[in-house]
């Protein structure tokens, strides 16, 4: 699946800063990866009551997207993207919704997929991942099969922030492919050993993944009493102790502060080490947020202006808050360039090769190196997502969502951010073209698994 690489030799200048080809110095890695955090949920991005001072602080130093996209509208689908460069759907119909421990247990990542661990491994990167993999329960589908050196954290989609237990009852908390549990909170847990591991190889190229539990329920801040205990099943009763149902934000403040603190904490390691302007420092979230779960639990997240939430094609199922900061590279702005995901594979890929330009791999991902060091404007791309009978397209400022058996719904999202105004029965013609895309899509790179039992459209 290789391609020819070509790296050409270039030194421009933009904005003041130096854009080098061949001659860039790999940098360090670190990719901090939120969990179901909504669009509205940050201080940077319009919300009024959540402080987040280190991570305002990241994107006022950094670039902070406006139109940054999850691969999924779920955890595992961003997950199998963000790791491959590849869409999901490549690797089979379980990997289009969230890995479910009750019907996919025995299944995970192909052992086959070349994951952007592997490949920074293969150019003189330690490689390091702590927090939660939702893409494999057990061996053989854990990270140290999947190129990381070093893997503590969960392996299912959720686990208490304070027992690390999961739904199922089970303990889960893994050293290596060993379940090895540890007592604190979870975020902080997983800050203590990427700060450890930072420290340990600072004089060594090293890439970070440090996907976080939070926001992601149970709804438990630092301070909400322990909700899961081993052997018992939570199923039926997977959200936390929430005294107020129908108010959970709360509970969700506490957690996204807890993650803000945890930014802080990493950004001042680097600085300490005056390791910043060596390493570039990514921040996104896997989906949007939940804003209801179901007609049970309420006022839980924000996406802002956005239309929909976690789990929908819709703006509030996959724009996400992303943030992208390496000090003396990466000239502070807004942007509002349509990125997604997949695409920090080729990048990270460039990068640690010393290069600028050119395609790394043979991904669907794009290589954005340019784009960080001097804003190169990025190629139109079609961009699609998919669910089961659910998807949507993206090209421009049109997008499409699609639904097996229903009429496709069309939004120009450059007038229509918030997806109010259905424009399909207006531009049929449109709506046939991208229709049209979407399925020869969809042919090209799914992957049927009839073998797999269907999952759940919500509630991983």
């Amino acid at each position: 699946m290789l391609g020819p690489v070509f790296f050409g030799v270039v030194c421009v200048f933009a904005f003041g800063l130096p854009l080098y080809g061949a001659d860039i110095d790999p940098p360090n890695i670190v990719l901090i990866l939120a969990d179901d955090l909504g669009y509205g949920d940050l201080g940077c991005y319009g919300s009024g009551q959540n402080l987040t001072p280190n991570i305002d602080r990241l994107a006022s130093e950094g670039i902070r997207f406006t139109d940054f996209h999850s691969n999924g509208a779920m955890c595992t689908p961003t997950r199998a993207a963000l790791l491959t460069g590849l869409y999901q759907q490549r690797f089979g119909a379980q990997f289009e919704g969230p890995l479910s421990s009750k019907t996919n247990y025995h299944e995970g990542l192909p052992l086959g997929a070349v994951t952007i661990a592997e490949r920074l491994k293969d150019v003189g990167y330690v490689t390091g991942m702590f927090g939660k993999w939702h893409l494999g329960y057990r061996p053989p589908y854990l990270p140290t099969r999947q190129g990381f050196d070093e893997f503590i954290g969960l392996t299912t989609g959720d686990g208490d922030h304070h027992s690390q237990i999961d739904r199922s009852g089970r303990e889960d908390w893994w050293h290596q492919d060993q379940i090895h549990m540890e007592k604190g909170y979870t975020a902080d847990l997983l800050t203590r050993h990427s700060i450890r591991f930072i420290e340990e190889h600072q004089d060594t190229p090293f890439f970070l993944y440090l996907p976080h539990l939070a926001i992601h329920f149970p709804w438990q801040g630092p301070d909400d009493p322990v909700h899961r205990v081993k052997g018992k099943d939570y199923w039926n009763d997977k959200w936390g102790v929430i005294s107020d149902q129908t108010n959970v934000h709360p509970h969700v403040q506490a957690m996204i502060e807890s993650l803000d603190q945890s930014v802080g904490e990493i950004i001042s390691t680097l600085k300490r080490l005056e390791l910043d302007e060596r390493t570039l420092v990514i921040f996104c979230s896997d989906n949007g947020g939940y804003i209801n779960y179901g007609d049970s639990h309420f006022n839980i997240s924000s996406n802002g202006a956005l239309r929909g939430q976690k789990s929908q094609m819709f703006e509030g199922g996959h724009r996400v808050p992303a943030i992208a900061w390496w000090p003396g590279r990466i000239r502070p702005r807004v942007s509002n360039q349509t990125v997604m995901t997949f695409d920090f594979f080729p990048t990270f890929l460039a990068l640690a090769k010393g290069a600028s330009s050119g395609k790394v791999e043979e991904l669907d991902g794009v290589n954005l190196a340019r784009f960080f060091l001097s804003n190169e404007r990025l190629s139109d791309r079609d961009l699609f997502w998919r669910d089961d009978d659910v998807g949507a397209i993206r090209r421009g400022a049109w997008k499409l969502v699609i639904r097996e058996g229903k009429d496709s719904k069309l939004f120009n999202l450059h007038q229509d951010l918030g997806e109010h105004h259905d424009l399909a029965g207006d531009l049929p013609e449109r709506v046939q073209e991208l229709e049209s895309a979407y399925r020869t899509w969809a042919a090209q790179v799914f992957v049927q698994n009839t073998a797999t039992t269907p999952l759940p459209t919500e509630g991983e």
